[in-house]
C-alpha cells in the first residue's frame, strides 16, 4: 500500500507540474496578445475589436447583443430567443424572390393573426367556430407568403464562401451570432452581417414561431430537469426578470406578433449596444476600414437602459417538488452577486474546489466514495452575470438512493467548506487550473473572438478577460470560506427537487 501510494502521490506531482509548466510557458504569449487587440468605437457607438493571428487563412467573427431575456416586457416572454431566430432569415436581398410582393403577403399575415387573437382573447366567451375559421384564414395567408421565400439563403451563402460554425446563442442577459470565414471573405461578413441589423425582415415569422415553441416542448415541458429549472428560477426571483426562462411561456410565444418583434429589434438591437470581435488572419487597418463603410450606415439609437429592479433578499428557504418518473434530481440555488462584485473570482474559485470535473470534492464523495449519485456538480452562475443571479449545485441520485440523501451530503461538503481550510495543494490546483483553460480558450479564435466581445459588453473593457486569472491567483484559503459562510445560508437558497409523483404531497 505505501507504494502504490507515492506513486499516486507521484503521478498526481507530475500532472500539476506539467500544468504549472503549461501555464508559464503561454503566460507571456496571452500578456503580448492583449496589446495587439485593436478598438475602436464608430460615431453611431457600435464597438469593434480587432486582434490579428497570422497561423492559418481564417477569421472568426462574432456579434455580441447586450440584450437577453431580463429585457422582455409582460406578455413577450421569450422574445429575445424568437428574434434570435429571426436574424437568419434574411433581408430586403437575400431570402426573398420578390420583396414587394412578399411584404404585401407578410401584411396579410399580420392581419390574419391579429383576427384570430382578438378572438382568442375573449377567453372562454371566444366563439369556438370562429376561432377556427380564422385560423385557417391565417394558415393561408403564411402558405402564400412562403412562396416569396428563398429558404436559408444566408446560411448557404456562407456555406459555400467556405464558412463554417454558424450559430448563434440566446442567454438571460446576451445574445451572440458568430461564424467562421476564409480571411479573404471578410468584407462579405461585413455585407451580410450588417445588412442583416440595418434592414432585418422579419420573414417565416409565425413558421419560426412553432419551431420554437416545439423547442420549448422539448427543452422544458418534456424534460424533467427542464420543468424543474424553470421552476426554481420562478420560486428564486419574485421580483427580478431572471426568474422567466429564456424560452419564455408558452402562451406568450403563442400570442406575439410580428410588430412587437419589430419593436424588440428596434428598442435593443441599436449600435450602442453592439460590439463585433474578430480575431484571425486579418489586417486591423484594413477590417476597420470595412466596418466604418458596412456598419457604419446603420443610424445610432437610444442605448438600453439598465433594470432597476432589485431582488429583495430572501425571508427564508424555499422548496419546491416537480412530480416526475425519472430518478431523483436535486438542484439547490443561492443567490449570488453579479459578476463585477469583488467576490466574483472567489465564487468561480469555490465552483471549482466543489463542483467542477472528476476531481472535485462533490463529484469524489457522492459518486466515487458514497455511491449515492451517478453525477453531481456546481455551476458559478445561471447567468452572464449582469445582474446579481444564482449559484447552483446539483446531483442525480444513483439508483437505490434518493434526493433527500444528496441533498444532505452536499450541504456536508458546503460546510466543510466553511469550516475546514483549503490545502495549500488544493488552492494550488485551483489556480493552475484557471490559468490552464483561459490558455485554452486563446487556442480558439472563436473562443477568443467570444471572450473578448463579452467581456467588453459586460464590463465595458475587454481587458477583463486577460485580469480573470490574476483574480483567481490572488483568491485565498480565508476569501473561500468568508464567500462560502457569506452566502451558502439556508435562509439564502432555492431547493428543487423530482420525487415519483405518488410521494408528491
Amino acid at each position: 500500500m505505501p507504494g502504490k501510494r507515492n506513486q499516486m502521490l507521484s503521478v498526481s506531482l507530475c500532472l500539476v507540474l506539467t500544468l504549472v509548466f503549461f501555464s508559464l510557458g503561454y503566460s507571456q504569449g496571452y500578456l503580448e496578445l492583449e496589446k495587439k487587440v485593436v478598438k475602436k468605437v464608430l460615431p453611431n457607438g457600435l464597438t469593434v475589436l480587432v486582434l490579428e493571428r497570422h497561423t492559418a487563412p481564417v477569421v472568426s467573427f462574432v456579434t455580441w447583443a447586450d440584450v437577453g431575456a431580463v429585457d422582455e416586457q409582460r406578455g413577450i416572454t421569450g422574445m429575445a430567443h424568437l428574434f434570435e431566430h429571426m436574424a437568419f432569415k434574411g433581408t430586403q436581398t437575400v431570402g426573398t424572390k420578390d420583396i414587394d410582393a412578399e411584404t404585401v403577403a407578410m401584411n396579410k399575415e399580420d392581419e390574419t393573426f391579429e383576427a384570430w387573437l382578438q378572438e382568442y382573447r375573449k377567453g372562454s366567451l371566444a366563439d369556438s367556430a370562429r376561432l377556427a375559421e380564422l385560423k385557417q384564414a391565417h394558415k393561408e395567408a403564411v402558405e402564400e407568403a412562403r412562396k416569396y421565400v428563398v429558404s436559408n439563403e444566408l446560411g448557404e451563402a456562407i456555406e459555400l464562401a467556405g464558412g463554417t460554425g454558424l450559430n448563434a446563442g440566446t442567454g438571460l442577459d446576451l445574445t451572440v451570432y458568430y461564424y467562421n470565414l476564409p480571411s479573404n471573405k471578410a468584407e462579405l461578413w461585413m455585407s451580410l452581417e450588417s445588412e442583416r441589423f440595418l434592414h432585418p425582415v422579419l420573414r417565416e415569422f409565425y413558421t419560426e414561431k412553432d419551431v420554437v415553441m416545439e423547442e420549448r416542448r422539448m427543452r422544458i415541458e418534456s424534460q424533467p430537469v427542464g420543468k424543474l429549472i424553470e421552476e426554481l428560477l420562478a420560486a428564486a426571483f419574485k421580483a427580478h426578470p431572471y426568474g422567466v426562462h429564456t424560452l419564455g411561456h408558452m402562451s406568450d410565444l403563442m400570442t406575439i406578433k410580428r410588430g412587437e418583434a419589430v419593436d424588440f429589434f428596434k428598442t435593443h438591437y441599436t449600435p450602442q449596444n453592439l460590439v463585433i470581435a474578430i480575431v484571425g488572419d486579418v489586417k486591423a487597418a484594413d477590417v476597420l476600414e470595412l466596418v466604418d463603410t458596412y456598419w457604419g450606415r446603420i443610424p445610432a439609437g437610444p442605448a438600453s437602459e439598465p433594470l432597476d429592479t432589485v431582488e429583495p433578499s430572501q425571508l427564508g428557504q424555499k422548496r419546491i417538488e416537480v412530480e416526475d418518473r425519472m430518478q431523483p434530481f436535486v438542484a439547490i440555488a443561492y443567490h449570488r452577486p453579479d459578476a463585477l462584485d469583488k467576490d466574483a473570482a472567489v465564487l468561480d474559485a469555490i465552483t471549482d474546489v466543489l463542483g467542477e470535473g472528476r476531481t472535485c470534492r462533490l463529484y469524489k464523495s457522492l459518486v466515487k466514495e458514497k455511491k449515492i449519485a451517478i453525477q453531481t456538480g456546481a455551476i458559478s452562475s445561471l447567468s452572464l452575470g449582469k445582474y446579481p443571479g444564482l449559484f447552483l449545485f446539483y446531483s442525480f441520485a444513483a439508483q437505490g438512493h434518493g434526493s433527500d440523501e444528496n441533498e444532505e451530503a452536499i450541504y456536508a461538503e458546503i460546510e466543510r467548506l466553511k469550516n475546514e481550510p483549503l490545502t495549500a495543494e488544493e488552492l494550488t490546483a485551483v489556480k493552475t487550473r484557471a490559468k490552464v483553460n483561459f490558455l485554452r480558450e486563446l487556442d480558439s479564435n472563436s473562443g477568443l473572438a467570444q471572450q473578448l466581445a463579452a467581456n467588453e459588453t459586460l464590463f465595458g473593457d475587454y481587458r477583463k478577460m486577460f485580469r480573470h486569472v490574476d483574480e483567481i491567483e490572488a483568491v485565498t484559503t480565508a476569501d473561500i470560506q468568508r464567500v462560502a459562510k457569506e452566502f451558502f445560508s439556508r435562509r439564502n437558497r432555492t431547493v428543487a427537487v423530482i420525487v415519483p409523483p405518488e410521494e408528491g404531497d
